[in-house]
C-alpha cells in the first residue's frame, strides 16, 4: 500500500482488480478546498488510458512488477521469443502482448519485460533504437512541398518520415515512443 503522495511515473497500481500504470501525475493545491492528485493511468493489459483524480493522501494498492532484462531472439509466426538474461530461459510472448513494440524489435536486441505474479504484462523498449533504411524514394532537390521529408521503410517494416537527403542503407535513430526520426547514426 502507498498513498497518492508517493506516486511516480511508471508505478503500477492495482485498482478494482485491474493493473494501471501511472503515465502522468500532478499534485494540485487549490486556493479553496483540499489538495488532490490528478493522474493519467494506462491499463497494462488493454492499453486504455483514463484520467483519474484522487484526494491527497488517499491509500492506493500498488502491484509488484518485476522488470527483467531480456533479449529478443526471433518471431516464430505467432509468438515473439525472448531469452531471460539471468537464467537463459526462453519466454514466448504473443503478438497482442508485444503490440507496437514489434515495429522496433531487431534480433538480439536487449529489452525489459515486465511481469506480475509470473505473467508477462508488456515489453519496455529503450527510448531510441538504430534501424537501417531499406526502401525510400530519391529526394528531389528543391522539393519543399512536403516540408523537407519523405517516407522511408526501415528494416522492421515500419514507415517513418526522414529528411530528403537520406538514401537506402543509411542507419538512423528512431524514437520508440513516437516513431519520429531523431538523426543519422555516425559510423
Amino acid at each position: 500500500m502507498a498513498t497518492t503522495n508517493d506516486l511516480k511515473n511508471g508505478m503500477v497500481l492495482n485498482l478494482e482488480g485491474q493493473l494501471w500504470q501511472v503515465q502522468e501525475f500532478l499534485h494540485v493545491k487549490p486556493g479553496k478546498g483540499p489538495a488532490f492528485v490528478r493522474t493519467k493511468l494506462k491499463n497494462v493489459l488493454s492499453g486504455k488510458i483514463i484520467d483519474k483524480t484522487f484526494n491527497a493522501g488517499t491509500k492506493v494498492e500498488t502491484a509488484t512488477v518485476d522488470r527483467r532484462d531480456m533479449q529478443y531472439l526471433y518471431h516464430d509466426g505467432t509468438d515473439y521469443v525472448f531469452m531471460d538474461a539471468r537464467d537463459y530461459d526462453q519466454v514466448p510472448l504473443t503478438e497482442a502482448l508485444v503490440g507496437d513494440a514489434a515495429n522496433y524489435l531487431l534480433e538480439n536486441q536487449d529489452v525489459q519485460v515486465a511481469f506480475h505474479e509470473g505473467t508477462a504484462l508488456y515489453v519496455e523498449l529503450p527510448p531510441a533504437v538504430e534501424l537501417t533504411i531499406t526502401h525510400t524514394e530519391p529526394g528531389l532537390q528543391g522539393d519543399r512541398s512536403s516540408g523537407g521529408t519523405k517516407p522511408a521503410t526501415v528494416e522492421t517494416g515500419l514507415e517513418i518520415q526522414v529528411p530528403l537527403f537520406l538514401d537506402e542503407g543509411v542507419k538512423v535513430r528512431v524514437d520508440t515512443r513516437t516513431g519520429d526520426y531523431l538523426g543519422r547514426v555516425k559510423e
